[in-house]
């Protein structure tokens, strides 16, 4: 990476405590959710060989791969982050814990929304030329060419530090950089990253968390009103309709049994909090306002007994029904899953109003459940398979209600690989080309070990149905399959020794950039980088459902971002060091002026406007006692469309 050049384009104007850390046993207190495809999009589970079609809301985590095919896009939300695919993009979720996010793409483009970071926390991302870390808030486009070689990193605000070839250098605000000597054909993916933003920049309602998952969706689609048990949102449903009965489960390892809901707002209310029925309507209360909650697959309580129906139990051999009911406002949730004392303190106290909760003595079958006549129903092996629940439910009676027996918070059945790959049950979803699926990417942070492959998990998940293997005894496993078939991953990493690193400093350039036809036509430069400055061409026919695009984002100055950039961490960047937002406070203010580059006139600096504070509604009435409610037997209507969210003014930058 000799001679390394950066152009600058003139048209740019862009806690877990130690207890559970020490055990190691606890899985992650967040996930990532589909929050919107269009498209054939691909998933692929980790731990599994085979593709299926991806699904809405439902969970990635570690090791787990996501295709867009042509035509193809898809939106991942880690609370306020927001990760966009264009079509053609191979992606994978390398590591995803309470500190590290780490992804791979080794084909196609990406962006990244960076709205809020925790300290210490870092997010990277690896591609086959390097590795890319980002240090603070803002927005980056990162474009990968696995034709010529190439990765180009475009930084419309904040900072990241490339690493490759044993060099490291910085990409400030405004700039892109290029390595290798190929690119991208300009496409409208920007104008959808621009339409994406427009539709996710809203600030979280003041009752929940802004790391919660999910709670952009909500005001468009339910309405809050305060009660003596807190704040309760209920959500426009068609009258008779339960939680937990319009969707399907799926086996996600390290939780297990997990709920993936149908309704476009359905991941908050079904992975946090507690529902009721007050007032003729189901309720959800979500809880404490914490900095980070704790993420569950669902929060439900299973029930099954040798009258539950007519004789056969749940788990039981051929068949026989699995019942569930979801959680009351100040029930507990104890998790099938291996965890700490602290982990079961905390995902309960950030999902509820419980603020002691003895977690030595917890009883599931010597509690008055609030919600128990809400069961709802389904044969066995319709659950295992990944059936939706409507088309499958059983109805019961009030004899079967009431002899039904809670057995916790897992049933005791089986995961089979349809279990994994969702409704869809794999075989004709689109996979990568073989080309790319095995390609590389070059990783700064070590990865975490390689996921067990399933059919290995199988027969220890048959001796305990209905819990994932232990960490203690997957760690066996994985050292197992590795002796026995070593197969490589679908992506696999590369790992960059950080000793042999070294800083560089690119020479930079004003004015415009040459376009990608002009570069490709050029001789070969190694590691020179460029801008990418052309502006979007003019939209293509959209897909269904898809918002019609925005004229094209890059022919005159975009508005300035919302979120206010906390101080530049150096390479390698230590803990991250920002300022924690009110959990109540309104939308982020307009951000300021990045630092200049190198070599180019500062710009001027941006006031902040500082908006106001955020008030509670007033009440609009209270809740009445809590009423148990009959299982569902009416089709839940389809919701009503969201408003569509105003358009933000535009603001321009003095020269």
């Amino acid at each position: 990476m000799k001679n390394l050049l950066l152009w600058v384009s003139p048209l740019l104007a862009l806690a877990v405590s130690g207890i559970a850390a020490a055990q190691n046993v606890d899985p992650p207190s967040r996930v990532a959710r589909i929050a919107y495809i269009t498209g054939p999009v691909s998933f692929e589970p980790a731990g599994m060989d085979q593709w299926a079609d991806a699904s809405l809301n439902y969970p990635m985590t570690t090791g787990d791969n996501l295709y867009t095919d042509s035509g193809a896009r898809a939106v991942l939300r880690i609370g306020q982050n927001a990760i966009r695919l264009n079509s053609g993009t191979n992606f994978q979720f390398v590591n995803l814990s309470d500190n590290v996010v780490q992804t791979s793409v080794n084909s196609g483009s990406l962006s990244l929304h960076l709205r809020h970071l925790f300290d210490s926390e870092s997010w990277e991302v690896d591609t086959p030329n390097g590795a890319v870390t980002l240090l603070r808030l803002g927005e980056y486009r990162i474009d990968t060419d696995s034709t010529n070689n190439a990765t180009m990193v475009t930084v419309r605000a904040g900072d990241v530090e490339v690493t490759a070839n044993n060099q490291s250098f910085t990409v400030h605000s405004n700039q892109t950089a290029y390595f290798d000597n190929s690119g991208n054909q300009p496409d409208d993916f920007d104008a959808f990253v621009t339409m994406r933003d427009r539709l996710e920049n809203v600030p979280p309602p003041q009752y929940v968390s802004p790391d919660m998952v999910g709670y952009e969706d909500l005001d468009a689609n339910g309405d809050w009103r305060n009660t003596p048990d807190g704040p309760v949102w209920t959500p426009r449903a068609a009258v008779g309709w339960t939680p937990y009965s319009d969707g399907y489960w799926a086996w996600v390892d390290p939780w297990g049994w997990s709920w993936v809901d149908n309704a476009p707002w359905g991941f908050a209310p079904f992975h946090y909090g507690r529902w009721a029925y007050a007032n003729n309507s189901w309720g959800w209360y979500p809880g404490a306002v914490s900095a980070r909650v704790y993420y569950a697959p669902a929060l439900v309580a299973f029930v099954g007994g040798g009258g539950f129906s007519v004789g056969v139990s749940v788990g039981g051999g051929g068949g026989g029904l699995v019942g569930w009911f979801p959680l009351g406002p100040t029930e507990v949730y104890y998790p099938s899953y291996q965890v700490s004392p602290t982990y079961i303190r905390q995902v309960n106290v950030t999902n509820t109003r419980i603020t002691n909760i003895n977690v030595t003595n917890i009883n599931v079958t010597n509690v008055t459940y609030v919600n128990r006549s809400a069961i709802v129903a389904m044969p066995q092996n319709s659950f295992s398979s990944a059936q939706p629940v409507k088309a499958a439910a059983v109805r019961l009676d009030a004899n079967q209600i009431r002899q039904a027996q809670v057995v916790g918070a897992a049933p005791k059945v089986v995961p089979q690989p349809a279990s994994v790959l969702g409704r869809s049950g794999g075989g004709r979803a689109v996979a990568p080309p073989a080309a790319l699926a095995n390609r590389p990417v070059v990783a700064k942070l070590a990865p975490p070990p390689p996921p067990v492959p399933f059919a290995a998990k199988q027969q220890l998940m048959q001796q305990h149905p209905g819990a994932p293997v232990a960490p203690a005894q997957l760690q066996t496993l994985r050292a197992q399959v590795a002796r026995q078939n070593p197969t490589p991953a679908r992506m696999q990493v590369q790992t960059i020794n950080t000793k042999q690193v070294h800083a560089v400093t690119p020479t930079v350039r004003s004015g415009p950039a040459p376009t990608f036809a002009q570069r490709q036509a050029a001789p070969k430069q190694p590691a020179a980088q460029i801008p990418h400055t052309q502006p979007a061409p003019a939209p293509a026919a959209h897909p269904q459902n898809v918002p019609p695009a925005q004229p094209p984002v890059r022919q005159a100055p975009p508005p300035a971002r919302e979120q206010a950039q906390p101080p530049v961490r150096q390479a390698p960047p230590p803990a991250r060091e920002q300022a924690q937002p009110p959990v109540r406070q309104a939308p982020p203010p307009a951000r300021e002026q990045a630092p200049p580059p190198v070599r180019q006139a500062p710009p001027p600096a941006r006031e902040q406007a500082q908006p106001p504070v955020r008030q509670a509604p007033p009440p609009r009435s209270e809740a009445q006692p809590k009423r148990e409610t009959p299982p569902p037997a009416q089709k839940e209507a389809p919701p009503k469309p969201a408003p569509k969210p105003k358009k933000e003014e535009k603001k321009t930058e003095e020269k």
